[in-house]
């Protein structure tokens, strides 16, 4: 396969600007600091509103899929709608288990939320977004380890009249959203809404999402204001991996449940802009936000009749399983005569912070000279509490009760209640010089530094204070070398502190659960970033009329005190634990023309993920691991979850000035398994799925359009791990032993819908 995709190019830049034009892009978290895109030492992507629906109904993820060539969905909980996005090597993942190497930002504050750095994605209504940023610079602060997600959503000013959109199709999927933007004089108003509810395709895998966006805006001569609410309400389950031999019988099936995640999300920021000077100009930001997420999983347990006295149960044949009152829980009847086990947590957040930026354009020694300096504060509360509940397990691998709470007294798995508080300040600064007409200079850095302190509501076993201090240099040049063509290269450096979940779950003699129940354990070092980069890109003109864009570009990034969740003897059991250095390296490169009635691109991104200090790490249901469960990763093994070869391309063509056709396709190798970074199992497997769309403009104001996606249906599988096949039987495929387990990829689906504009 790499034969095949190595020559390709990629990372096209959707809707290219003409030749003569210039593009801008985000170079902060923050509004007015933007630059043009051949002035910035760094390779950039943007997607603009026509980019989030151009193939179907309104969708960030799937237009982040489908066109940026190193961004790869990972369906970890293989829910559609909460995928753990990685970039570069790096993930922004719903998921606390998971180490988060992105920085994600809303309407210029920061989006990672408080308690594990973690991003949701089913928060935002996706009609509501006006474009998304991909960048690379220490100015985003915190997680920018393989760069920041910018998300700027739509105001009054920006989108003017309204629409509504109504879709449906395969799986149950009913979809409405609407927006709507009214300008008048210096006020303007707009709101966004989006209700969707989905069975799924896997068993029991329905979704609820139900989400709200406003933001009141006000404009002066010199000034602008905007206040802007955000609210969800979504309900979504997960079906997970499933053991390859279930799937060969039943693809849709699900090896454990439930798998539910309820997330209520309410967010309020304030934004405002100034114009001090003609060369000067200040932003300034604040939000706050309150999120409340429950979890119910649903997984297979280690519990049964205890050698001592089978009336009694205990966690495999040694340790006796005790209730809250440290009474030995007696073992009942399950209708498939082995137990499970339901960790259900609870998470409780307040995220709020303030940013103040300044800009000043002004010439230095006769050149135009860009300078940016900004302070930020991000904080967060959370009350976090867990339990593990031990019950009976159905035919279909379901938990039912009767759910009495386990409290052991090593306090390996017991009720858990933690109050965690976090406090993140950032300086950072920036200074753009145009030494010569075709040379500019940058120089940037910022500093971090955090305090995370951790309080016990049921004792004193997790108390934890964690201070972390970083200085971030970077620098760049670019060159335009012709008209068409110019040079970008820079160094920079980033870095991301363990996040509270991470702090509370790091020693391998007490490890926790993967639904993140906490126990007393050692400080993590915080991971710090090196990031080169350097590359060509450029536009021109074919002809009258034919617009091409294109880049190519190599990066490097070597992370010091990298961290990783590894498993531990105890069943569902893990730890976080600091496994040495890591590279990420790669090659992005691609193409976009457009020519009259069509759109065309081709988009390849190649990342090579390694360890680069050998460790040792466990993995009780790899099966290639030694007696003890452990395996040994060496310098050079693949890190599990990435796709080191991704081909993306499109065409949009309009037959009529009413009728569009068009056609997007990804090529993707496969990836290592989770639990298996010594690379001694077989990868998930290569694959190529095919999307078609069409529209049709029945008048000025009303559209259908259509979408077909995996129109050959292709089998395939977005992720994997193992699982613990011994300890749920599965009666659709009996004698199962083989513990591989993948998480499949959806059949083919069609969708349809009407847009109506006013």
């Amino acid at each position: 396969m790499a034969g095949l995709l190595l020559p390709a190019l990629a990372l096209a830049q959707p809707a290219p600007q003409p030749a003569n034009d210039i593009d801008v892009v985000v170079t902060a978290p923050m509004p007015g600091s933007s630059a043009e895109r051949d002035k910035v030492a760094t390779n950039t992507r943007v997607l603009r509103s026509d980019d989030v629906q151009r193939t179907g109904p309104a969708s960030a993820l799937r237009a982040l899929d489908e066109r940026v060539g190193g961004i790869q969905l990972n369906q970890t909980v293989a829910n559609p709608f909460e995928p753990n996005l990685i970039f570069r090597g790096y993930e922004a993942s719903p998921l606390s288990g998971n180490p988060q190497g992105l920085a994600i930002y809303l309407n210029g504050s920061r989006f990672n939320q408080p308690f594990g750095d973690t991003t949701q994605w089913d928060l935002i209504p996706d009609i509501a977004i006006d474009r998304i940023d991909l960048a690379n610079s220490p100015a985003f602060g915190l997680n920018a380890l393989g760069g920041a997600i910018t998300v700027k959503l739509k105001d009054g000013f920006s989108y003017h009249g309204g629409q509504l959109e109504l879709s449906g199709g395969s799986f149950g999927r009913v979809q409405t959203s609407g927006q709507y933007g009214v300008q008048s004089g210096n006020t303007a108003v707009y709101i966004a809404g989006s209700g969707l509810n989905e069975n799924g395709w896997r068993q029991n895998s329905p979704s609820q999402l139900r989400q709200i966006y406003g933001d009141i805006g006000w404009r002066g001569d010199k000034s602008e204001l905007h206040f802007n609410v955000l609210g969800a309400n979504n309900i979504l389950v997960g079906s997970g991996t499933t053991p390859v031999d279930l799937l060969a019988v039943k693809r849709n099936a699900t090896f454990t449940g439930p798998n539910e995640i309820r997330n209520k999300y309410l967010r309020l920021s304030l934004l405002g802009t100034h114009e001090v000077t003609d060369r000067v100009t200040v932003q300034a930001s604040a939000y706050y936000s309150n999120s409340a997420q429950r979890d119910n999983n649903g997984n297979a347990s280690a519990a049964q009749a205890c050698g001592d006295d089978p009336a009694l149960l205990c966690n495999g044949n040694d340790t006796p399983l005790t209730a809250r009152d440290r009474t030995r829980i007696p073992g009942f009847q399950t209708p498939s005569g082995v137990y499970s086990q339901l960790d259900q947590t609870a998470i409780d957040s307040n995220g709020y912070g303030a940013s103040l930026q300044a800009t000043h354009r002004s010439e230095l020694f006769g050149r135009a000279n860009r300078a940016l300096v900004g302070v930020s504060y991000d904080g967060g509360s959370t009350l976090f509490s867990a339990r593990s509940s031990v019950g009976g397990l159905t035919a279909d691998r379901n938990f039912i009760g009767p759910g009495t709470v386990i409290s052991l007294a090593d306090g390996s798995i017991t009720p858990v209640r933690l109050a965690a508080t976090n406090g993140y300040y950032g300086v950072y600064a920036s200074d753009a010089l145009d030494v010569t007409d075709a040379l500019t200079v940058t120089l940037s850095g910022r500093v971090n530094a955090a305090q995370i302190d951790l309080a016990d509501q049921t004792g004193t076993a997790l108390n934890g204070r964690h201070s972390y201090f970083r200085f971030n240099p970077a620098v760049g040049i670019t060159y335009r070398i012709t008209q068409a063509v110019s040079f970008y290269g820079g160094y920079a450096e980033s870095n991301r502190t363990p996040t509270p979940s991470e702090l509370s779950c790091a020693s391998p003699s007490s490890p926790c659960s993967l639904a993140n129940f906490f126990v007393s354990d050692p400080a993590l070092k915080q991971v710090v970033a090196h990031t080169f980069e350097a590359g060509l890109r450029g536009k021109f003109t074919v002809g009258d009329s034919a617009r091409v864009t294109w880049n190519a570009g190599v990066f490097r990034t070597d992370s010091r005190d990298d961290i990783l969740f590894t498993s531990s003897a105890e069943l569902g059991r893990g730890y976080f634990q600091n496994v040495g250095a890591t590279r990420r390296q790669g090659l992005e490169a691609g193409v976009n023309v457009r020519q009259g009635s069509l759109l065309a691109f081709v988009d390849y991104a190649y990342t090579d993920a390694t360890f680069r200090t050998a460790f040792t790490a466990g993995s009780q249901n790899n099966p290639l691991a030694d007696a003890n469960g452990q395996i040994q990763v060496r310098p050079g093994d693949q890190i599990p979850g990435i796709a080191a070869h991704r081909l993306k391309f499109g065409a949009q063509y309009d037959v009529t000035p009413s009728w569009t056709i068009g056609t997007t396709g990804i090529l993707s190798s496969g990836q290592v398994l989770q639990g298996d970074a010594s690379n001694l199992n077989p990868k998930t497997g290569d694959y190529f799925v095919l999307n078609a769309n069409t529209s049709y403009r029945v008048t000025d104001n009303v559209e259908l359009f259509g979408l077909v996606q995996n129109l050959t249906n292709t089998k395939y599988a977005t992720y994997g791990g193992f699982s613990p096949v011994a300890l749920a039987p599965i009666t659709q495929a009996p004698g199962t032993t083989n513990t591989r387990s993948l998480s499949p990829g959806a059949p083919v689906a069609g969708y349809g819908g009407v847009r109506v504009s006013f």
